[in-house]
């Protein structure tokens, strides 16, 4: 038998550098002023507005697309073999499984609500006053998906994107951080509808039919159309609710 000891005494000191970056990462900062919130919205707006802008940043939206691919594959139990990002925006998810099922049904289901609900997640992290946690969250999202991309130009999209959130976490004033954090929720949230209409609109031009709902169709039966509605209804949501709890702060 083992004698036990008390929790305290066995917990080991974390070294000096880990536990300055778990102090950073657990820390609660106030909420911005409502000017703040609001300028970030209206700077996120115009990200997602503005057509020359939309074309840069909309490969930040494609991550995370990929990113809930992946995840879900992950989850259903699929072997995930790799991501592809794409100069035009676009993106593939690789993974092995049945080609049927609730496990293909969800991994291809989760693409476009994907940054819509990451969004609100990262709106609810933002109403407990952990804005700085969230960049430090995203950064290691970043860090696991980073080993599963299988293209130089995709590699290359993770690391600026990595190697601007680790600026603003390390050097950027807090004040910094907590605006940066509210401009990237409100990016997600914004962001997420527009690649949904975007899709709608090849595909009303029948120039794509291997897009998700149209994999989703086949899988279920149901018209794609019915799958785009569905994106859009879920990002909507996530978008009015995420605006209701960031805006009542």
């Amino acid at each position: 038998m083992v004698a036990a000891e008390a929790l305290g005494s066995t917990v080991p000191h974390l070294p000096d550098p880990i536990a300055t970056l778990w102090d950073r990462a657990t820390a609660v900062q106030p909420a911005p002023t409502g000017q703040v919130i609001a300028a970030t919205a209206v700077v996120a707006l115009l990200l997602v507005a503005v057509p020359g802008l939309w074309a840069r940043t909309r490969h930040a939206i494609t991550i995370v697309h990929e990113g809930a691919h992946a995840t879900a594959a992950v989850l259903t139990g699929r072997r995930l073999t790799g991501i592809r990002l794409h100069s035009d925006t676009s993106g593939l998810t690789v993974s092995v499984g049945r080609p049927t099922g609730a496990g293909m049904v969800t991994t291809v289901l989760v693409g476009y609500i994907g940054p819509g609900l990451l969004g609100l997640g990262a709106a609810a992290l933002l109403g407990s006053g952990h804005a700085v946690g969230l960049l430090w969250l995203l950064l290691a999202a970043l860090l696991v998906l980073i080993v599963q991309v299988r293209n130089w130009f995709g590699l290359w999209s993770m690391l600026v994107f990595g190697a601007l959130i680790v600026a603003v976490t390390w050097w950027a004033q807090v004040e910094i951080q907590v605006a940066f954090a509210y401009l990237v929720t409100w990016f997600l949230l914004v962001g997420a509808p527009r690649p949904v209409i975007e899709l709608q609109e090849l595909r009303r031009r029948r120039r794509t039919s291997g897009s998700d709902a149209d994999v989703l169709a086949r899988l279920t039966h149901l018209p794609g159309i019915v799958w785009v509605g569905f994106f859009l209804v879920v990002d909507v949501g996530a978008l009015g609710l995420g605006a209701w709890m960031l805006l009542r702060l």
